[in-house]
């Protein structure tokens, strides 16, 4: 069987665990724990602390520093209200093209990483070669964020992460950040007919809302010279505004779902600054004038360090000379490669598929980019036992 038929095996497997971000993922998990296990690699497992998902971290080869990681999320977003040709988790082949939740975002690369331990053996590796598979990462890259703190501490340092989110194989050095967060507003019921009895805390969500969309306008003038990133601005979005429970009652409680992603660590400061004095000077005090218990809370999903391109990059330089390409480029969407780097590492981002077929219907990974995916990791095997 050739690898490229091992990947889309692997990837049939793989696809059948419906990790959506809200579920477990702890089968997937332990299919990948068995593959690699009887490959040679020595694996570790981090729980959530709900003990419903997991992180993995394995180790193929010698115990030494340095070595490469190849990394990618198991999760996978939501099906519902999509309208699917055939059975979102049961793959399917046409035209070239495998279908399926998970195909393109980003189990095709996790399935190619599977099909290369076929081709390696453990004691050949002069270098380790880690594989690191996190939960999570769709909501905030919350598994990826307790993998590197447990990473942080560990005696070895691995020197490169290649993250195979899909990038149609391009090398990509530099993204955004991604920043998340729910705003809880809570007011007073009441009738409707007596709207100064209550306080509404939709009203107080929506004057919310249209304090961060005049951030959003402040963003796009602190846009670097020269920016590489399209658009070149932080951008910010408004995911939900959710509150009231029927039209004659003054509601009670809100809650404005909203994110931005920074170009520079200065936006990060000016949005969550200028947001935080509006709450405090303007629209908290406006609320607890007219009922002393009225609050608002801002939840924090996940806080993303955006990955800096970097003058000096041995992975970049390792996957421009694999994939034969010649240019580099940055993306608007946020990985977990910003915390990689974060503890030390080389990073680069470079994968199967393209990020216009994720988390649509009828997503799907081309046969083609699978193979170039293993001819690069194909070249990684290669490196690291020379």
């Amino acid at each position: 069987m050739s690898t490229l038929s091992r990947a889309q095996d692997i990837l049939g497997d793989l696809i059948r665990f419906p990790t959506i971000s809200v579920d477990s993922n702890l089968q997937m998990i332990e299919y990948l724990k068995q593959t690699l296990t009887v490959a040679g690699a020595e694996v570790m497992i981090q729980s959530d602390p709900t003990g419903t998902k997991a992180n993995l971290w394995a180790t193929l080869g010698p115990k030494l520093d340095g070595g490469i990681v190849l990394s990618g999320h198991t999760d996978v977003v939501p099906v519902a209200d999509q309208d699917w040709t055939e059975d979102p988790f049961e793959m399917s082949l046409r035209d070239g093209r495998l279908y399926g939740r998970g195909t393109c975002d980003m189990k095709g690369f996790i399935a190619c990483c599977l099909a290369l331990l076929e081709k390696v053996e453990a004691d050949t590796l002069q270098r380790p070669l880690h594989f690191a598979f996190t939960y999570d990462e769709e909501t905030g890259c919350l598994g990826a964020q307790s993998l590197v703190e447990e990473l942080r501490s560990f005696p070895l340092k691995p020197a490169i992460c290649i993250i195979g989110e899909p990038t149609g194989m391009r090398v990509i050095e530099g993204h955004k950040g991604c920043c998340e967060y729910t705003t809880h507003f809570t007011g007073l019921e009441g009738h409707g007919s007596a709207p100064d009895a209550g306080l509404n805390a939709v009203e107080y969500a929506v004057k919310y809302v249209s304090h961060l969309l005049e951030v959003r306008e402040g963003l796009k003038a602190r846009a670097p010279e020269n920016g590489r990133f399209d658009p070149p601005w932080t951008t910010l979005n408004i995911g939900g505004l959710h509150g009231g429970v029927a039209h004659n009652v003054i509601p009670g409680k809100a809650h404005v779902e909203w994110e931005f992603r920074p170009v520079q660590n200065s936006d990060y400061d000016y949005v969550t600054g200028e947001v935080r004095r509006y709450v405090q000077e303007t629209l908290l005090p406006e609320m607890q004038k007219n009922w002393p218990d009225a609050n608002i809370v801002t939840e924090t999903i996940g806080e993303v360090a955006g990955l800096e391109p970097m003058d000096t990059n041995e992975a970049r330089d390792l996957v421009l000379a694999l994939t034969g390409e010649n240019d580099v480029d940055v993306v608007a969407f946020a990985t977990e490669g910003g915390l990689f780097q974060s503890i030390g590492m080389d990073v680069v981002v470079c994968g199967p598929g393209y990020i216009a077929q994720a988390h649509k219907p009828d997503e799907y990974v081309e046969l083609s980019q699978l193979a170039e995916c293993l001819d690069m990791l194909d070249g990684i095997a290669a490196r690291l036992a020379s």
